[in-house]
């Protein structure tokens, strides 16, 4: 292997073998295939930076389809919300489509298969039919309509589709093998009366098709080559071959199914109908909350779509299931917001600092870089004044030896100013500190080259000027679950392991320059974090939300 050369997953060795065998590169199609019953959440990002990172590698095309066969769950809202998300993360898709493009021609295929005595309709309830499927280690029974005539077959069919009975009355099943190894294969339903207004084709349809007899037929009619899902879709590979099988003509080329593991990611959950609870019941204010593992959620709480591109890749895709811890995908948002975001100062938790020696009524602008990590970022001017915001727990009156910030007697430089000495306090008649009073030597101020101001001093704070500074909202996001896998700790509900701390509001006071910014805009709060501004946010009222804080603050509670 070349120096540098990435190997290739499993996946991709699929790919190459088929190349190699009976595929040709013009062959190749994939897509991404979401039903719209909910947002996304970061595991379908995985299987979006997948499929269409594949595309991308070959040169092939990657369909959105919305398998949308179930009108009870599935609304417009959620077809938008998943455009919006395959978007913003950074792919282009070749075509839209839905499975409800393709109701006809599943009706006709049925149709086709209840002639040649491959399908028929049964009239027992779902239990009945449950009962009768058997055990993995027992055969099933067959159903006591099994055997009705092609005739009839078709007429109760058609008085399916008609809406001539009603919901729960009939199904329509696959005939296939009752003794069969893998339950699936034992007569599968493919048709439920349903009569259910659907979000595309409104009432023209009374019955609607079950996933797997939907999902491969639309592969099959996209010319889809390789059709990746996740590993709990293995055992039905051998029913999506074998409707393939049923529908397909001699030189047909057919798609073909393989399975990859999830990657679970800590402290979350990711099932829709959990997420869908954690907004209904309260726990978060909808599903693009910025504690929600929704990919909307993740935007609006300022992670990047670099930032999770990275995640996918690097996770990379596997054939057993893991748990990814969610640092990891913290780190992936540090490192790109570390590169592209510009560093600004704000205090969320202030303490008046009063410098007595600095002229009253007296300001200056200074300078200060915009981004070490990008020289191209440039500076900005910041203003300084007397009377000036840092946070509390930057000042102690007295301190050992490894406290580095500031402390009456002892010297500290305030970032892109002069270095200060603490002299006294002002306290409340309950003993809190109002104000700090320090010096400051007005030959200090940095950047200005004099011996003063490249004296070494231990502690370094960041600092927003009183008079100038803007209040805003600050909502300090943390982690929704206290758990590593909250659902799935053994005779508890996963709603137990909510952190009652995974929203804190504060106000934070900060330097005039944010006032202008804007929804989605990104900074870096020196030595606190990284922060986005909410759509929540007007130019009287700004809002800023934590993305990440500078560092894990879990592994210091872990260890």
């Amino acid at each position: 292997m070349a120096e540098g050369k990435k190997s290739l997953n499993f996946i991709e060795q699929i790919i190459e073998e088929d190349l190699q065998k009976d595929y040709k590169k013009e062959d190749l199609k994939f897509r991404f295939p979401p039903e719209p019953n909910g947002y996304l959440h970061i595991g379908h990002a995985s299987s979006i930076c997948l499929n269409f990172g594949l595309g991308e590698r070959y040169g092939a095309p990657v369909n959105l389809r919305f398998d949308d066969t179930n009108p009870i769950k599935e609304e417009q809202e959620y077809v938008d919300a998943i455009k919006r998300d395959v978007e913003w993360l950074g792919f282009k898709w070749a075509e839209e489509c839905y499975a409800s493009d393709y109701f006809q021609q599943l009706y006709d295929w049925a149709v086709e298969m209840i002639k040649n005595g491959d399908a028929y309709v049964d009239s027992q309830t779902s239990e009945e039919i449950a009962e009768q499927k058997g055990t993995p280690t027992n055969p099933g029974t067959e159903s006591p309509y099994r055997n009705r005539s092609v005739e009839e077959n078709l007429e109760l069919f058609e008085k399916m589709k008609s809406g001539d009975t009603p919901e729960r009355g009939h199904v329509l099943r696959a005939k296939i093998d009752m003794s069969a190894p893998n339950m699936l294969m034992r007569d599968p339903v493919m048709y439920r009366c349903l009569h259910k207004s659907h979000h595309r084709t409104k009432d023209n349809w009374k019955i609607y098709p079950m996933y797997d007899w939907a999902h491969g037929q639309s592969d099959f009619i996209e010319g889809v080559s390789h059709s990746f899902c996740t590993l709990e879709f293995l055992p039905h590979r051998e029913l999506y071959n074998w409707f393939i099988e049923k529908v397909s003509k001699a030189g047909d080329f057919e798609p073909k199914q393989r399975e990859f593991a999830r990657r679970n990611l800590s402290h979350t959950v990711v099932s829709k109908r959990k997420l869908l609870q954690l907004v209904e019941k309260g726990f978060v204010d909808s599903w693009d909350d910025p504690r929600m593992p929704t990919i909307s959620g993740l935007r609006r709480r300022g992670y990047t779509p670099e930032s999770i591109r990275k995640f996918a890749d690097s996770i990379g895709v596997g054939k057993r299931e893991n748990l990814i811890d969610v640092a990891h995908l913290e780190f992936c948002a540090r490192e790109d917001l570390n590169k592209v975001a510009p560093r600004v100062m704000g205090v969320l938790d202030p303490v008046k600092l009063v410098i007595t020696n600095y002229p009253e009524g007296e300001e200056e602008w200074l300078d200060a870089e915009n981004n070490p990590e990008d020289e191209s970022a440039g500076s900005r001017r910041i203003p300084f004044s007397r009377e000036l915001y840092i946070e509390r727990e930057d000042f102690k009156e007295s301190a050992n030896r490894k406290f580095f910030r500031l402390t009456l007697g002892k010297e500290v430089r305030l970032k892109n100013a002069y270095i200060i000495k603490g002299e006294d306090v002002i306290k409340d008649d309950d003993g809190n500190i109002t104000e700090i009073h320090c010096t400051y030597d007005p030959k200090s101020k940095s950047g200005s080259g004099t011996e003063e101001s490249l004296r070494k001093v231990k502690g370094t704070l960041h600092w927003v000027s009183v008079k100038h500074a803007i209040e805003a909202e600050v909502r300090l996001y943390d982690r929704l679950f206290t758990e590593e896998t909250p659902d799935g700790v053994k005779d508890r509900d996963y709603l137990d392991f909510v952190n009652p701390e995974s929203l804190k509001i504060v106000t934070g006071f900060l330097e005039p320059g944010l006032k202008d910014a804007k929804e989605g805009d990104k900074v870096q709060f020196q030595r606190i974090g990284y922060f986005c501004v909410d759509r929540d946010s007007t130019s009287a009222k700004p809002v800023f939300n934590r993305t990440v804080t500078l560092r894990d603050s879990w592994a210091k509670i872990k260890n």
